[in-house]
């Protein structure tokens, strides 16, 4: 079936509407980065660079390193966002564009997120690294998909009733990361963690400048939530939506962070450039060895 020009967008040059990306200037391998900034951040460490284009918030580098192409992309901020990446990264290599039908063969992307993020738990340090092995998501994507796939229901419900979540909000959904791809991203500096993605910085994160968030205390009901021997490490906002998107669209999904504050003691990172490049670095190590 045809899919019609309303759904499946594209640019007077061929290109997918909001990346400006060609199927050919992707790799299979794919880095994602919240900063526009952080893309040359990652692919200045390429031994090459043969794709570079941008439209809005979206800047993709395309080169090889020791040998591997690899992609980098920029995500821009939140899961409304994600969703918008990981559809058209999907589409550039599992849609014919010029047929407008989904292709028989698919391909099976590898996703790695490199973001930064804020710790809930005293004993994780700044400048320490995290993958995220469940993200809890409070952004509501996964309910606008049909899904049939195991999404951690006990555990939600048991943070629901911990946390006396807000009916009016989205009910939280968990997901995992894929456990194949996190085996070769594995180090000895990287903890697993349960990670929180919240819909905003401020009030979804309990910050209060000028206005109140809707739930007092959410932060301190985050951080003592305990169950089966999982609690929540760590906030950032786009985790859930790259796992859930990833499971849905069979790609593979994992999430490295960087935490570079910690909610609960109050710290922020003195230099945080270094600790994300240091991240970038062993991150490409893992995935070009």
């Amino acid at each position: 079936m045809q899919i019609p020009p309303s759904e499946l967008i594209l640019n007077k040059d061929g290109s997918i509407y909001h990346l400006n990306l060609l199927p050919k200037d992707i790799a299979t391998t794919i880095i994602t980065v919240g900063d526009p900034d952080r893309v040359s951040e990652v692919s200045k460490n390429f031994d090459s660079i043969d794709i570079k284009k941008g439209k809005r918030e979206f800047v993709t580098h395309t080169g090889v390193l020791n040998g591997k192409r690899i992609s980098v992309i920029s995500t821009g901020i939140g899961t409304d966002n994600i969703d918008i990446v990981l559809n058209e990264l999907d589409a550039l290599v599992n849609i014919d564009f010029a047929t407008r039908t989904v292709k028989e063969n698919r391909i099976r992307l590898k996703i790695v997120r490199i973001g930064t993020s804020g710790a809930i738990q005293p004993e994780i340090s700044i400048g320490s690294f995290l993958m995220s092995e469940y993200a809890i998501g409070f952004d509501g994507l996964l309910h606008f998909y049909q899904h049939s796939f195991v999404h951690h229901q006990q555990l939600e419900d048991a943070f629901i009733e911990h946390t006396q979540w807000a009916k009016e909000k989205a009910r939280p959904y968990i997901v995992d990361f894929d456990a194949d791809l996190a085996v070769k991203l594995m180090d000895n500096r990287i903890r697993l963690g349960f990670t929180a993605t919240n819909t905003g910085f401020y009030g979804p994160q309990g910050r209060e400048l000028r206005i109140a968030p809707s739930q007092a205390g959410i932060m301190s009901k985050m951080t003592s939530f305990n169950h089966a021997n999982k609690r929540i490490t760590n906030l950032e906002m786009e985790t859930s939506g790259i796992y859930v998107l990833a499971k849905l669209l069979g790609h593979q999904a994992v999430s490295l962070n960087c935490i570079l504050a910690n909610r609960v003691t109050g710290e922020f990172s003195k230099q945080p450039e270094k600790a994300v490049q240091e991240l970038i670095q062993l991150t490409l190590a893992k995935l070009t060895s």
